[in-house]
């Protein structure tokens, strides 16, 4: 059997890039188009508990749609978000949370679609609050090749040919990992804030 992808190092390096985020910095505009970074952050925040509800079958708590609203980040984000990101990557090390049918953000998946959706999601965003405030990234390279194989996998599923959160964006077929997961999740590597 597989090992089961571990949450931990890439919400960790999440947890990181948080502490470095200052207020004046909620407005400005991510790689995620339709979010600044407090959207972002807001959104990353339930996902948080969504995900950590999948984890654990606990249904009614994962019928919510995404978040995205910075209007809705709570004041001690700063402390709840890493909170919540240990408390996601804990739920994803029992087995039990791998296996059966879960729900998370109001659709009905299996359990290593929604352990692997969420591995996706904090990397990505993790990259995306990273661009966003101008840090460095460096991706867990088991996080990095477990997400690239999810979205790999999603893209050639899609009838559009699109990427997971848009259409991809072309790399290089030699550029990193990293570069091909930004690009098949509908991001431009490159991509800097104005």
């Amino acid at each position: 059997m597989t090992a089961l992808p571990d949450l931990e190092p890439a919400t960790r390096q999440l947890a990181g890039l948080l502490e470095h985020i200052s207020d004046d910095q909620l407005t400005a505009p991510t790689p995620c188009a339709e979010y600044t970074l407090g959207d972002l952050l807001d959104h990353v925040n339930g996902l948080t508990l969504a995900f950590t509800a999948a984890a654990a079958k606990d249904f009614p708590l994962t019928g919510a749609g995404p978040s995205g609203d910075a209007t809705r980040l709570p004041a001690d984000w700063r402390t709840r978000i890493p909170e919540r990101l240990a408390a996601l990557a804990e739920a994803w090390r029992e087995p039990a949370a791998w296996e059966g049918m879960t729900q998370a953000g109001g659709v009905e998946l299996p359990g290593p679609v929604a352990g692997r959706v969420a591995m996706n999601e904090i990397v990505v965003h993790g990259w995306d609050i990273a661009k966003a405030t101008g840090q460095p990234f460096r991706c867990d390279p088991a996080a990095t090749a477990a997400s690239l194989e999810f979205v790999s996998q999603a893209a050639s599923d899609g009838s559009d040919g699109g990427g997971l959160f848009g259409p991809a964006v072309e790399v290089p077929a030699d550029a990193p990992a990293l570069d091909q997961l930004i690009g098949l999740s509908g991001r431009n590597p490159a991509w800097q804030a104005a």
